[in-house]
C-alpha cells in the first residue's frame, strides 16, 4: 500500500533549498564545504566520522542554538578560537546569504551582506527542521521541549510573536524578583496587569496555533504511525483559564508564590497535549513510538510552516536508520519523496527503502573530518 502523502496543494509548494555551506574549526572540520543538491542528500559514514556535524550546522543557523548542547560544549574544534558557519540558499525571494562566527562567548553574524544586531533576525530567516535522536524528547520530555516547540513554530508564523514572548518574559522577570521583596505590593500589581496581557495573548497564540497543526498532523500519523489511530492536540495554557483570567489567577496565587518566591502559574507553565486514541497516554509510548510521534510531530509543523510561507522548509533526519525499523524508514522516505522539500538524511550506510522505492538521492562521504561527493542512489 502506498504511504498517504502531503495534501495535493503542498506536495505542489516549492521549496527552500540550501547551496552551499561552509564550515571553520567547527568541530572536527577544520575547513569544509558541502554544495547539496535539490531533493533529497544523504551523508554517510562511520559513527564519529563529523556527518552528524553538517546538520548541526545548518540548525544552529536557523535555530540560534544546537540540537547537541551548547557551543562552548565541543562545537569548536580543538585548539581554535572561534567556528565560523556560512550558507547560501534560495528561496522565493532570490539568493539569500549568511554567517555566523561565534567563539563560544560572542558571536558575530551577517545577513544579505549587513551586520545582524540580533540572533532572532538570522533565525527568522531560515527555516531548518530537524529530527535527531534527542527529539523524542518532545513526547517523554519535560513541558520546556514541548513550549519550545510551540514557539519556534509560532516565531516562524506570527508576526507579533516574538514582542509579546519579549514582553512577557520581562515582566515574569520583574515579578519574581519583587515576590522575594518585603516592599513590593504596589509594583507587584503593576507588573501583574503586564504580565497578564502578555500572557493571555501569547495563549491565544499558541492555542490557535495548535489548531492548526491538528490537520497535518491527522494526515502524518496515517501516513506514518498509523496503528496509533488519531492523535488530539491541545493546549495546557498553565493556568486555568477555562475558569480564570490570568489577572485573577495571578492574584490569588500571590500568597502562595510569595512563599515560594517564583511564579507558579502562567504561559511559562503551559504545555502541549497529546491524546491517544490506542495508547493510554504519551508514558506508555515505548522509545520507538515516541520518536515516531515526535517525528510526526516535527513535519506536521514543517507542512503548517509550508501552508504559511508557500514554500517547504529545509528538512533533517539524523541517523534515521538507527532511530526507525525499516517499515517506518520506508514510510517516512515515501512521506518526505512526496512532499517535494529539500531533505538530508545522515547514516552510516544507505537506507533499504532509498534505493528500493527509486529515489534519486545526491550522496556525499564523510571520513575522518573530510567531506567528499559520491556516486548518488536511484
Amino acid at each position: 500500500m502506498t504511504t498517504p502523502g502531503p495534501s495535493r496543494a503542498l506536495s505542489h509548494a516549492p521549496a527552500v533549498e540550501i547551496r552551499v555551506l561552509r564550515l571553520r574549526d567547527f568541530r572536527g572540520f577544520r575547513e569544509q564545504e558541502l554544495q547539496p543538491a535539490p531533493g533529497f542528500n544523504l551523508i554517510v559514514g562511520d559513527n564519529g566520522s563529523g556527518k552528524t556535524s553538517l546538520l548541526e550546522a545548518m540548525h544552529l543557523m536557523a535555530h540560534g542554538r544546537s540540537f547537541r548542547g551548547r557551543v562552548r560544549d565541543g562545537l569548536i574544534r580543538h585548539g581554535a578560537a572561534a567556528l565560523e558557519v556560512y550558507l547560501e540558499w534560495q528561496q522565493s525571494a532570490g539568493l539569500r546569504r549568511a554567517g555566523l562566527r561565534h567563539t563560544g562567548s560572542k558571536w558575530e553574524a551577517r545577513l544579505d551582506a549587513a551586520n545582524v544586531g540580533h540572533l532572532g533576525e538570522l533565525c527568522a530567516a531560515l527555516a531548518v527542521v530537524s529530527f535527531e535522536p534527542g527529539s523524542h524528547i518532545l513526547i517523554h520530555g519535560s513541558s520546556e521541549a514541548r513550549r519550545r516547540y510551540l514557539d519556534w513554530g509560532l516565531f516562524h508564523v506570527e508576526h507579533d510573536f516574538l514582542p509579546q514572548w519579549r514582553r512577557y518574559a520581562r515582566a515574569l522577570k520583574q515579578r519574581n524578583a519583587l515576590l522575594r521583596s518585603s516592599r513590593a505590593e504596589t509594583q507587584l500589581e503593576a507588573w501583574e496587569r503586564e504580565l497578564a496581557h502578555a500572557g493571555e495573548i501569547l495563549s491565544g497564540y499558541r492555542d490557535a496555533y495548535v489548531a492548526r497543526l491538528q490537520p497535518h498532523l491527522d494526515r502524518i500519523i496515517l501516513a506514518l504511525f498509523p496503528s496509533a489511530g488519531p492523535v488530539m492536540l491541545g493546549l495546557h495554557p498553565g493556568w486555568k483559564w477555562q475558569e480564570l483570567a490570568l489577572a485573577d489567577a495571578l492574584l490569588l496565587a500571590r500568597e502562595r508564590d510569595q512563599g515560594q518566591g517564583h511564579t507558579t502559574i502562567g504561559p511559562h507553565r503551559a504545555d502541549l497535549r497529546l491524546e491517544f486514541s490506542s495508547f493510554p497516554g504519551r508514558e506508555s509510548l515505548s522509545r520507538g513510538q515516541a520518536k515516531l510521534v515526535a517525528l510526526s510531530l516535527l513535519l506536521a509543523q514543517a507542512a503548517q510552516l509550508a501552508e504559511h510561507d508557500g514554500a517547504w522548509p529545509v528538512l533533517q533526519l539524523d541517523d534515521m536508520a538507527s532511530e526507525l525499523d525499516r517499515q517506518h524508514q520506508q514510510r517516512v522516505l515515501e512521506y518526505l519523496h512526496g512532499c517535494g522539500a529539500q531533505v538530508f538524511v545522515t547514516g552510516t550506510e544507505v537506507p533499504a527503502g532509498l534505493a528500493s522505492h527509486e529515489i534519486g538521492a545526491a550522496m556525499f562521504h564523510v571520513e575522518h573530518g573530510v567531506l567528499r561527493a559520491a556516486e548518488g542512489t536511484g
